[in-house]
C-alpha cells in the first residue's frame, strides 16, 4: 500500500503533462490536424506507396513517385517485428502533435528523477524542456522524425547515468529500451548528437573509474551497455541496415565525380560540401537568442504590427492603414540574423538561463559540469562556419559528422543540457542554509543580470542590418524614388532595435522576479512549495508566450482532417497530364525539390534530405545547367518539345510543367524514350566522370554507356559485355504488361541477341531480373538506369523488388526484441527479490 502511495505523485505529474500537451494543441480534440509543411512534402512522396499498402496490404519498400524511383527505407516504410515500434506507439498514444510533446515531458521526467529531483520542481523542468521554442516549432513545421527522437534523449542520459552509479539492473534496462526507442524514432542526426553528451558523461565517470583503481566495476557498466546496446541496435536492425546500405547511394555518400556541375574541380573529402554542411550555422552574437528571443528579430515570418515605426513610417508617407498594415507585414523583415531561414529562435528561457546559472554556483554536484560541457560543445558547434577551426576538424576527423547538414540544430543538446542545469539549480537552492542560498542567490543574479545589462549597453556596436535589405532596397527603387527605399529600411532597422531593447528589458525583468521570489523565501515571506509553484509559473509562462509567436492555434495552423491527409488540389495542368494513363514521368522545372509533383504523378524531382545521389547529379549537371537551352526548345503554340534531350528522353519523362508569365504549362515531350528499349551500341567508359559526359550528347535511343569500374560493384572480375554493336531491326520490341512500385512485367521480342535499357533506376540491392524466370545480371547503365542482355527471341522479363536486408534485420530484430523482454522479466524479478 505505502508503494502504490508513493506513485500517486508521479501519476499526478502525468495526468498533468496530457493536460498541458492537449490544452496547448487543443485543435486536436475538435478532430482538427496541424498543418505541417515538411509532412505536406512527406505526403506527396510517399503517395504511392501508402496508397500500394492500402491496396495490396503489402509495403513496396520502393517507389516510384519521387526521383525516378528509389527505395522507401526514409520514407516511412514498415518493418516487420518491429516491437519497439509497437511501444513507441503505445506511449504516443495523444493525437498528433500533442503526443511529440507530452514525449518531451514524459522524457524529461525520468531524467530528474534519476537526478534525484522531487516531483513538483521536476513537473517544472519537464514543462520548461517541452516548451523551449525550437522544440516546439520543429512539431509546427513537421520535423516529426526530429522532435520524436529528442524526446527520447533525456531517457538515454538518465539510463547512463544510472548505470554509471553502479545500478546495473534498472540502468541497464533503461538504457536498452530507450536507446532501442530512441534509434527506431529515425533520426540519426539528433541520435549523433546524442552520442556526443554520452561521450563526454562516459569519459568523465571512467576516469574517475580509473583514478580510483574500480576496474571490476568498469568491466561491469562496459558489459551492460554492450547488452543494452547490442539488443537495442538489434531490434532496430531492419532499419539500422537498410538504411546503412541506401545512405551511399544517397546524397550523404561522397560523390564519384571529380568535378563539380560548374567544372571546376571537386575537392570535398566529405560526404557533403562544406558549405551544404554549414549552411545553417548560427550566428556568434546570435546565440544570445537563448536568453532574449527576438534579439535578432526573432524569425523570418515576424510580423510587425501597427505599433512599429515601420507603419508609422508608411503612413507618414501617404499609406492608408490598411495599405500601410499590408506592407509591413509583407517586406517588414526583421531577423538580421546570420541563417538563411530560421521559423523562430532558438529561445531556452530567461529563467531557465538564470536557474542554470543558480546550479553552476550553488549546486555540490559533479555531474552539473558534464551539462555544461555538453551545452558549451554544443553552442560552438552551431557556430558551424562561424567557427571554422573547430567545425572542420569535427568533419575531417570525427567519425560521421560530415553525414549530417545544418550544423544549427545541434544546440538541441544545449538546449537538454539547461534545463537540467536549471532544476539542479532550483533543487539544490532549497536544501542548504539560509547563507549559503542568499551568496548563491546573488551572485546568479549578478552574472545573468549582469548579462543583459552588458548586452543593453553594446547595442550601439550592432548595425542591425540584414542580407535582405540590399535586396529591398533594389525593389524600392525600380518603383520608387532612392530615398523611400533608404527611409524605409531606416525605420525597419529601428524596429530591429526595438525588439532588441524590449526583449532584453523582458528577460531581465523575468530574471529579477524569479530573484525576488527566491529572496522572499530566504526571508521566510513565502513557504518552499509557493516559492517553487511561483517561479515554476514564471518559467512555464515565459516559454508559453514566446512559443505562442510562432506555433498557435490559427486557421493557417490548425486544419480539418481532410485539408491535412489530402493537402495538394490537382491544378488544370495536373488534370491534363493525368488524362494519359500511360506509364510516364513528369518533370516540373521550378519545383523539382518538393514533393506535391511525386502526389499526383510519377516525378524524377522530390523532397528530401537523403534523395538519391546519381539522380541529383544528373539534373545538376546535365539539365538545369543547362536550363535556357531546354526552354528555347519549347514550342509554346504546340506545347511541345522540338529538340530531343538525352537525359528526359531516357526517363522517359514525357511531361515537363513549365513556368509561364501567366501560370504553369504542361508541355509534351514527343522524344521520350518509354518505358524500354534497345539499342544498337553499348560503351565503356573509365569514370564516373566521362559517363556522365557523355551524356551530354549520347543519342540515348541508340545508344547506351557503362562505366568500366560497375564490375566491381556487382563483385565480378569481368563485365560479361563489352564494347559492341548489337543488330537491332523495326520489329524488335519491349512493352511494359503490368506494373507496382516494387514487380514490373516486360514482354520482349527480338531476331537478334539484343541490349535492353529500362526507364527504372538503378539499385544495387534487392533488384533481381529475370528472363523466363531466370536470373539476369542487370547493369548500371547511362548513369542511373537500369540494363540487361536479352537473347534473342521472345521473352517475359521482370523486375522484382525483394531486398535481402529486410529479411535478415527483421529476423535479427525479432530475436533481439525476445532478448529484449526476457532481460526486463529477469530484471524486474531479482529487482523484486532483493526488496524483499
Amino acid at each position: 500500500m505505502k508503494n502504490v502511495k508513493a506513485l500517486y505523485p508521479h501519476l499526478l505529474v502525468l495526468i498533468g503533462f496530457i493536460l498541458v500537451s492537449l490544452i496547448y494543441f487543443y485543435p486536436v480534440l475538435q478532430g482538427n490536424k496541424i498543418f505541417q509543411s515538411d509532412i505536406v512534402q512527406y505526403t506527396g512522396m510517399a503517395k504511392e506507396q501508402n496508397d500500394f499498402r492500402k491496396e495490396t496490404g503489402e509495403e513496396p519498400f520502393w517507389t516510384n513517385s519521387a526521383f525516378g524511383g528509389m527505395p522507401t527505407y526514409q520514407l516511412g516504410a514498415k518493418y516487420p517485428n518491429d516491437v519497439i515500434g509497437m511501444l513507441d506507439d503505445a506511449l504516443r498514444f495523444l493525437p498528433r502533435p500533442a503526443d511529440y510533446l507530452f514525449l518531451y515531458f514524459f522524457g524529461f521526467y525520468v531524467l530528474l528523477m534519476v537526478l534525484k529531483v522531487d516531483p513538483l520542481k521536476a513537473f517544472f523542468g519537464a514543462l520548461a524542456f517541452g516548451l523551449s521554442t525550437y522544440l516546439i516549432i520543429i512539431l509546427g513545421v513537421g520535423h516529426n522524425a526530429k522532435a520524436h527522437a529528442i524526446a527520447y534523449m533525456p531517457m538515454v542520459v538518465a539510463g547512463v547515468l544510472l548505470v554509471f552509479q553502479r545500478k546495473y539492473i534498472v540502468g541497464g534496462l533503461l538504457t536498452m529500451v530507450a536507446a532501442a526507442l530512441e534509434i527506431n524514432a529515425n533520426h540519426f542526426q539528433m541520435t549523433y548528437y546524442l552520442l556526443l553528451l554520452l561521450a563526454i558523461i562516459a569519459v568523465y565517470y571512467i576516469v574517475i573509474a580509473v583514478k580510483n583503481k574500480e576496474f571490476k566495476d568498469l568491466g561491469k557498466i562496459f558489459g551492460v551497455f554492450a547488452i543494452a546496446g547490442i539488443l537495442a541496435i538489434g531490434a532496430n536492425a531492419t532499419n539500422l541496415m537498410a538504411t546503412s546500405e541506401y545512405a551511399n547511394h544517397s546524397i550523404r555518400g561522397k560523390s564519384e565525380l571529380t568535378f563539380n556541375s560548374d567544372g571546376s574541380k571537386n575537392t570535398e573529402n566529405s560526404s557533403m560540401k562544406y558549405e551544404y554542411i554549414t549552411e545553417y550555422s548560427y550566428g556568434v552574437s546570435e546565440s544570445f537568442n537563448l536568453i532574449a528571443p527576438r534579439l535578432f528579430g526573432g524569425g523570418n515570418g515576424e510580423e510587425l504590427d501597427e505599433k512599429s515605426a515601420l507603419y508609422e513610417f508608411m503612413l507618414s508617407y501617404g499609406a492608408s492603414p490598411m495599405e500601410a498594415l499590408q506592407t509591413i507585414q509583407y517586406y517588414g523583415k526583421t531577423y538580421w540574423g546570420e541563417q538563411p531561414i530560421v521559423e523562430a529562435p532558438a529561445y531556452i528561457g530567461a529563467i531557465v538561463f538564470f536557474l542554470a546559472v543558480l546550479a553552476l554556483f550553488h549546486d555540490k554536484r559533479k555531474v552539473k559540469y558534464l551539462f555544461l560541457a555538453g551545452a558549451i560543445l554544443s553552442l560552438l558547434l552551431s557556430w558551424g562556419k562561424n567557427f571554422d577551426v573547430l567545425t572542420r576538424f569535427f568533419i575531417d576527423f570525427v567519425p560521421l559528422y560530415d553525414k549530417f547538414r545544418a550544423v544549427s540544430s545541434i544546440q538541441v543538446v544545449l538546449e537538454l543540457c539547461f534545463p537540467v542545469l536549471a532544476i539542479m539549480g532550483l533543487q539544490s537552492f532549497f536544501t542548504t542554509e539560509k547563507e549559503m542560498q542568499w551568496t548563491s542567490l546573488w551572485k546568479a543574479a549578478a552574472t545573468s543580470l549582469g548579462l543583459v545589462v552588458v548586452l543593453f549597453l553594446a547595442k550601439g556596436l550592432f548595425s542591425f542590418s540584414a542580407p535582405v535589405d540590399q535586396q529591398l532596397m533594389q525593389m524600392f527603387s525600380e518603383s520608387q524614388d532612392k530615398s523611400f527605399g533608404i527611409s524605409f529600411i531606416n525605420a525597419l532597422k529601428e524596429d530591429r532595435m526595438n525588439f532588441y531593447t524590449s526583449d532584453l528589458m523582458r528577460s531581465g525583468l523575468l530574471m529579477l522576479a524569479v530573484a525576488i521570489v527566491l529572496w522572499l523565501y530566504i526571508q521566510n515571506k513565502l513557504a518552499q512549495t509557493t516559492a517553487v509553484i511561483l517561479v515554476g509559473f514564471f518559467m512555464v509562462s515565459d516559454l508559453f508566450m514566446v512559443d505562442k509567436r510562432y506555433v498557435n492555434n490559427n486557421p493557417n495552423q490548425f486544419k480539418s482532417a481532410r485539408e491535412v491527409d489530402m493537402p495538394f488540389e490537382a491544378t488544370d495542368v495536373d488534370k491534363h497530364i493525368l488524362k494519359d494513363t500511360s506509364n510516364y514521368r513528369v518533370y516540373e522545372i521550378q519545383g523539382r525539390l518538393q514533393g506535391r509533383t511525386s502526389y499526383f504523378h510519377k516525378a524524377v524531382g522530390g523532397y528530401s534530405a537523403v534523395r538519391p545521389r546519381r539522380v541529383d547529379q544528373l539534373f545538376e549537371y546535365n539539365v538545369e545547367k543547362n536550363i535556357n537551352t531546354l526552354g528555347n526548345s519549347i514550342d509554346f503554340q504546340t506545347l511541345s518539345f522540338t529538340k530531343s534531350n538525352p537525359v528526359l528522353d531516357m526517363l522517359n519523362v514525357k511531361y515537363v510543367i513549365v513556368p509561364t508569365g501567366e501560370g504553369d504549362v504542361p508541355v509534351t515531350n514527343p522524344f521520350a524514350n518509354g518505358n524500354s528499349w534497345f539499342v544498337e551500341k553499348v560503351k565503356l567508359v573509365k569514370s564516373a566522370d566521362e559517363e556522365i559526359k557523355a551524356l551530354d550528347k549520347l543519342d540515348t535511343k541508340r545508344e547506351a554507356v557503362i562505366d568500366e569500374n560497375f564490375k566491381l560493384a556487382i563483385g565480378l572480375k569481368n563485365l560479361p559485355i563489352k564494347n559492341m554493336d548489337f543488330k537491332k531491326d523495326s520489329t524488335a520490341t519491349i512493352q511494359l504488361k503490368s506494373y507496382q512500385p516494387n514487380h514490373l512485367k516486360y514482354i520482349s521480342k527480338n531476331s537478334n541477341e539484343g541490349f535492353a535499357v529500362f526507364s527504372e533506376n538503378y539499385y544495387k540491392n534487392g533488384w533481381k531480373a529475370t528472363i523466363d524466370g531466370k536470373e539476369t545480371p542487370i547493369f548500371r547503365t547511362n548513369y542511373v538506369l537500369r540494363g540487361i542482355k536479352v537473347p534473342a527471341g521472345k521473352h517475359t522479363i521482370e523486375f522484382k523488388f525483394e531486398p535481402q536486408v529486410v529479411k535478415t534485420g527483421s529476423t535479427i530484430a525479432l530475436i533481439s526484441s525476445i532478448g529484449m523482454l526476457l532481460l526486463i522479466g529477469a530484471g524486474v524479478y531479482f529487482e523484486r527479490k532483493k526488496k524483499v
